[in-house]
């Protein structure tokens, strides 16, 4: 009887085969796994975690900080990662917001960038709003430590390096309608002098080259553009309006005529009085329009950027007047008579 020698290499093949299959199994499933390691703990939770990274802790230290705050599934493998990535020593100290929805490498991203976590606060300034009302409520802010007299002191004297305060004299209000109205998000601890450069620093981007070139072209300084922004400010309460309230302003000026600005006045008196007297219009003022012919000597609030469109691009119109319907808006009109006819029938 034969005894076939092929039998002992089937079988050595068959184990080879039996091998390798295991080996490309276990070698797939060792990728998965990892894979696995690398996805978010809780895909579905977004609550912050506050974490801190202390300085010069090292990344067997740092990978117990996020394991012990369920931030990844295992330590081993993020020092593996951070050790194949030569990342380890990039890690940056400091005080993290992180969630369980955030892949580990995502996590790993924010510690090399420092990407920490900075409380911070949100104000708004309003449109029209005055230095002492700025004043107000930044030093009455819940969650600003401001200082009342620190801030009202580094507005009056305080240097600052922008090209639009040129010529402007420090003194009180030195600043009214260049801390520019806008919602701002700063840091919790930020000081007094630092947020008003941060206020200073959205007017500059805000009023850019052209408008310093259309101020030259109106025969007007930076300073001239901004008080009658402020005016119109005060004066528009439609949108639409604000460029055509601005042709009024400029007829006048090119006339030589008193602006006749009840917003001015008001701002002389210091308070805002719903309806000036005649006695009100009588006070002694640069900022009294209705006595003084031209511009008041400085802005009487923070114009928004529509405000200082208007004053750089106003309306052609030959409207001299304007008086107020009671609804915010106003009619217009280009003689005294007709003028005369709108303040009965509103008035």
């Amino acid at each position: 009887m034969k005894i076939s020698a092929k039998k002992p290499k089937k079988r050595a093949r068959s184990i080879t085969l039996g091998f390798i299959f295991i080996l490309i199994f276990s070698i797939y499933g060792g990728y998965q796994y990892y894979n696995y390691l690398k996805l978010p703990v809780d895909s579905n939770n977004f609550e912050k975690i506050s974490i801190n990274i202390p300085r010069g802790a090292s990344t067997s230290k740092i990978a117990v900080i996020l394991k012990d705050n369920g931030l990844i599934k295992n330590e081993l493998y993020f020092r593996y990662l951070s050790r194949q990535r030569k990342v380890g020593g990039k890690y940056k100290a400091g005080d993290y917001k992180l969630d369980r929805s955030m892949n580990l490498d995502q996590i790993i991203e924010k510690l090399i960038n420092g990407e920490v976590y900075v409380d911070t606060v949100r104000f708004t300034i309003p449109e029209g709003f005055e230095i002492r009302q700025i004043v107000d409520r930044l030093a009455n802010h819940d969650e600003l430590n401001i200082n009342r007299e620190k801030l009202l002191d580094i507005i009056e004297n305080e240097d600052f390096d922008f090209e639009f305060l040129s010529g402007v004299p420090k003194g009180k209000n030195r600043l009214e309608g260049y801390l520019f109205p806008d919602t701002y998000e700063v840091v919790k601890d930020i000081d007094e002098k630092e947020l008003i450069t941060r206020m200073l620093s959205r007017f500059d981007k805000i009023f850019k080259k052209e408008h310093y070139d259309r101020s030259k072209e109106l025969n007007m300084s930076v300073k001239d553009v901004i008080v009658l922004a402020s005016i119109i400010e005060r004066e528009a309460r439609v949108d639409s309006e604000r460029s055509v309230i601005s042709s009024v302003f400029h007829n006048r000026l090119k006339r030589n005529r008193l602006l006749q600005s009840c917003a001015t006045v008001q701002y002389a008196l210091g308070e805002r009085k719903k309806r000036l007297t005649t006695k009100d219009l009588e006070i002694n003022s640069p900022y009294n329009t209705y006595k003084y012919i031209g511009l008041p000597p400085r802005p009487i609030a923070s114009p928004g950027k529509r405000s200082i469109e208007a004053a750089l691009y106003p309306d052609i119109t030959g409207y001299m007047y304007f008086v107020a319907k009671g609804d915010g808006s106003h009619v217009f009109s280009k003689t005294y008579k007709e003028h005369l006819r709108a303040k009965n029938r509103y008035n």
